[in-house]
């Protein structure tokens, strides 16, 4: 009985811990102590690492990262001139690094039969590839059952095939070098649903499917897969994201909020799951953070709150606004 209560209470005790130390951090817990103490970004120095979806955000916040780390950096997105300008930073950021040190390569990854030429001409710069960040991507905004299907082939084209179908030609690169590293922005929707975002979060929750089953399959193998879930971060995710048409973007700008993470804390953070590889990390301040533990780890309190916290509250925690309303 005794032992029984101890094994309760060490439980009660560990999800507690979790619950209380999160409402402090901007990430979960392993990658804050990696950020605290593990290894640096530098470490990375003289890594090859290809990063689609480069133009800005994220992407952008990554490569300016990795950039002041040392590494070699392979810059892809559709829009050449704002790839240029990425590179500037790039090289200011870290005078001894050279213009040759960083690339750009303009590939739209909807493409996928020009997937193989563009991969192929990508280890030809440096000769290797050590690692890939599939990054590219777009959310939505939509009601679920008004959205044309068309939409959810759009979203997984982008969100999904690309990102798998890319990741195949990685991981035979990698097998023959004999290393490597891929890693995926997926999404804290990859997680746990995200209302009015139907097809995005059905697209982040098989981008978890798909590489989960790739990291089981490449244990003790040196190739790392890392998932990236980032929440709320202020990019201009928003005005590009998906609605229910095909073909249509929400096109309203991203409103700044307090709530939201800064692009470059989110790429600072993302670089160091990197540099520890680590197999998924969230990334968002304390309000996403503590709803994804709640849903995730406590499903029947969650059950309970949820109907209370309404998609309402989780849109203005998203988006600092109400998105989409429902007539009900």
């Amino acid at each position: 009985m005794v032992i029984t209560a101890i094994i309760v209470l060490g439980v009660l005790g560990y999800y507690f811990v979790y619950a209380v130390l999160v409402r402090f951090f901007d990430c979960d817990i392993k990658l804050f102590f990696c950020d605290k103490f593990g290894k640096s970004v530098n470490t990375l120095s003289g890594k090859v690492v290809w990063i689609t979806g480069a133009s800005s955000g994220i992407g952008e916040h990554l490569a300016y990262t990795l950039a002041k780390g040392g590494c070699k950096l392979i810059l892809s997105a559709r829009r050449e001139i704002e790839l240029h300008k990425v590179k500037t930073n790039c090289l200011a950021a870290n005078p001894s690094l050279q213009d040759h040190d960083i690339q750009v390569v303009v590939f739209d990854v909807r493409l996928i039969d020009s997937h193989q030429r563009i991969f192929d001409n990508v280890v030809s710069i440096f000769g290797r590839l050590d690692i890939l960040v599939n990054n590219a991507g777009r959310s939505q905004r939509a009601v679920w059952e008004e959205i044309n299907i068309a939409v959810d082939r759009e979203v997984f084209d982008l969100n999904t095939f690309s990102v798998v179908s890319l990741s195949r030609l990685a991981i035979k690169q990698f097998k023959r070098q004999g290393s490597g590293h891929i890693a995926v922005t997926s999404s804290l929707a990859g997680i746990i649903g995200a209302p009015f975002s139907g097809s995005y979060t059905g697209s982040k929750h098989a981008i978890h499917g798909y590489f989960d089953c790739l990291r089981l399959e490449k244990m003790n193998q040196n190739i790392t897969i890392s998932l990236i879930c980032p929440g709320p971060v202020q990019t201009d995710f928003l005005a590009e994201s998906f609605t229910e048409q095909a073909g249509e973007k929400y096109g309203i700008p991203t409103d700044v909020a307090s709530n939201k993470m800064s692009a470059a804390r989110c790429g600072r953070l993302f670089g160091v799951a990197l540099a520890n590889k680590l197999d998924e990390v969230w990334i968002a301040k304390a309000g996403a953070l503590q709803l994804t533990y709640a849903v995730k780890y406590w499903p029947n309190l969650s059950a309970l709150f949820m109907p209370y916290v309404g998609t309402a509250m989780i849109q203005r925690m998203r988006d600092s606004k109400v998105t989409v309303t429902v007539q009900q």
